[in-house]
């Protein structure tokens, strides 16, 4: 029952970042999971997992809302699904102490490009129309979020969502409910390969199942609210540093780095992090709408005269 408690509670932080940010279930999870004890692979799985439920109610969601673009989902989720499946099959067949530090690894870099992303990001020009992707350019990004999806126990959203926006041709709610529906798809096949991989270990963790689904379901309403009272480029700079920090940790003790060095390690990212949650509050607390100029105001008058 204690466990069960942890796991919920774990459910319930995860949810809180993802509904707020709309990416990093999966990497924040799977980080406490490890945090707390949980193997690596043994965390991705359960993760993965508990994300069929949340990533199939969540696909409904914007589908009922008319969030969702199939052919968008078509082109993004089945090379997603080969790619989780492929990064389900290496990590389980990897022993725990060469597994730990791989997926340190890459939890590092996602938290570093989750920290930038949302602490020095740029204006974007978004579309109001439907996916104008090819396959061309839509199979490989599928194909490696999915992979670093289950390798990393998570990152779908990050590689995704991230890249998708940062393109401009679709509009912001139709990439994210996309990219949701499609998540489904890759995290049954994750599942899939960590049941393969992993067998009897993957059927031990359902407490941890139990618990991921139960928090996001109990966190999921105060999440909605949670996303119009916090910024989220403070929200996703402080998470970000989070995982960075932890999982750094990790990857000082597999190498040997010893005192004074690894101090200097730790030092030189809390201060990057303080730094960019800082920025991060300063542009939250900035104005949201620059006041008019006068050349605006000209112009505006101008484009009057001509209509009129």
């Amino acid at each position: 029952m204690r466990s069960l408690l942890i796991f919920t509670l774990v459910g319930v932080g995860a949810q809180l970042v993802d509904g707020a940010l709309g990416m990093a279930f999966g990497i924040t999870a799977t980080t406490l999971l490890v945090l707390s004890g949980v193997g690596a692979a043994q965390a991705s799985a359960a993760v993965h997992l508990a994300e069929v439920g949340t990533t199939f109610a969540s696909g409904l969601s914007h589908w009922k809302f008319r969030n969702i673009d199939w052919s968008l989902v078509a082109k993004l989720g089945g090379p997603g699904a080969v790619g989780a499946f492929l990064g389900a099959t290496v990590l389980s067949s990897l022993a725990t102490e060469h597994a730990a530090p791989l997926m340190a690894g890459i939890l590092v870099a996602i938290g570093t490009y989750v920290l930038l992303r949302f602490s020095l990001r740029t204006p974007l020009t978004f579309g109001h129309h439907g996916s104008s992707h090819s396959a061309k350019f839509l199979a490989p990004l599928g194909l490696f979020g999915g992979f670093i999806d289950a390798s990393g126990g998570g990152g779908w959203g990050p590689v995704t969502t991230s890249t998708l926006l940062s393109q401009g041709k679709t509009a912001p709610r139709t990439v994210i409910g996309s990219v949701s529906a499609s998540e489904f798809l890759v995290s049954v096949s994750a599942s899939l390969g960590f049941l393969i991989g992993l067998r009897e270990e993957f059927l031990a963790n359902w407490p941890v199942v139990v618990g991921l689904m139960a928090g996001g379901v109990i966190a999921a309403p105060f999440a909605a609210w949670l996303v119009s009272r916090v910024s989220p480029a403070l929200l996703g700079t402080a998470v970000g540093g989070v995982i960075v920090l932890t999982n750094s940790q990790k990857l000082v003790h597999f190498f040997g780095i010893h005192w004074p060095w690894s101090s200097v390690i730790y030092g030189l990212i809390i201060v990057a992090w303080v730094s960019l949650v800082l920025y991060a509050w300063r542009v939250s607390r900035a104005p949201k709408f620059a006041p008019e100029t006068p050349s605006v105001a000209a112009g505006e008058s101008e484009s009057e005269s001509v209509t009129r």
